[in-house]
């Protein structure tokens, strides 16, 4: 196997700006801008909780590129108040506000995670008429937080569109959650508090056969107050390097 037909896995956590990681995850003392440039050393990618707040400015973007290195990837969460807009409301006029900032990360941007609130129920309609608006050169992944999303409907919509449908475990499920491939990429939140070793192994199982067929995976595992999540990061990368080989590209 090739560089070049395998996948890439970036995996990271969501947000990196935890002084309180600190001796866990980053040295001592560690804080300010060299949050992210020590972040990026030992992962390669990182889920933005910030914009799902507020849009990023020019100047912080700028500055999140200049920390850190080219084949790092950003996926940024879409601003909470554009995205509602975005599915019930105008999809043209508040798609054409919410995307200007992200495209400022040229090919930095793995993915905008498109995040549809546990309130709000299925409706193919105004799904399918966000996805005719969405700009085709801009990766997006779709999270669905209420169940009656999850049909096979729903991902066809997502599949004709070329978006990815994000694989979400929450810690009130009893199982793992099935992985369903829309788009080129896989996109994966990991939520739960706890993680065994095994466990870990087992995700980077189901992940392999993806990767090896040559689509990137984008994983992300939750924000905690020590940086333990930040580990498993690192362990899941390393695991998955041990299964598939040298030959995977895990950076």
């Amino acid at each position: 196997m090739s560089d070049r037909t395998a996948g890439r896995l970036y995996v990271g956590t969501s947000g990196f700006a935890y002084p309180g990681w600190a001796p866990t995850f980053y040295p001592p003392g560690t804080r300010g801008d060299a949050l992210l440039r020590t972040y990026a050393e030992r992962l390669p990618a990182c889920e933005l909780n910030n914009t799902f707040y507020q849009q990023p400015t020019e100047a912080k973007i700028k500055a999140w590129l200049a920390a850190t290195p080219t084949d790092f990837r950003f996926t940024v969460k879409a601003q909470r108040g554009g995205s509602i807009r975005s599915l019930v409301a105008d999809p043209v006029g508040s798609i054409a506000w919410l995307t200007p900032p992200y495209r400022q990360f040229g090919d930095r941007l793995g993915s905008v995670l498109f995040r549809i609130p546990r309130d709000i129920a299925r409706d193919d309609d105004r799904l399918a008429a966000l996805l005719r608006a969405w700009p085709r050169d801009l990766p997006l992944t779709v999270e669905c937080q209420d169940a009656s999303w999850h049909v096979d409907e729903v991902l066809d919509l997502l599949r004709a569109a070329g978006a990815a449908w994000c694989t979400t475990e929450l810690d009130e499920q009893g199982e793992p959650p099935p992985i369903d491939i829309t788009g080129h990429h896989l996109y994966l939140r990991l939520r739960r508090t706890t993680y065994r070793p095994d466990e870990l192994a087992a995700w980077a199982a189901r992940l392999a056969p993806f990767l090896a067929a040559g689509h990137d995976a984008f994983v992300f595992f939750r924000h905690d107050q020590t940086g333990v999540s930040a580990l498993r990061a690192l362990d899941l990368r390393e695991i998955v390097a041990r299964q598939l080989g040298a030959d995977l590209a895990v950076r």
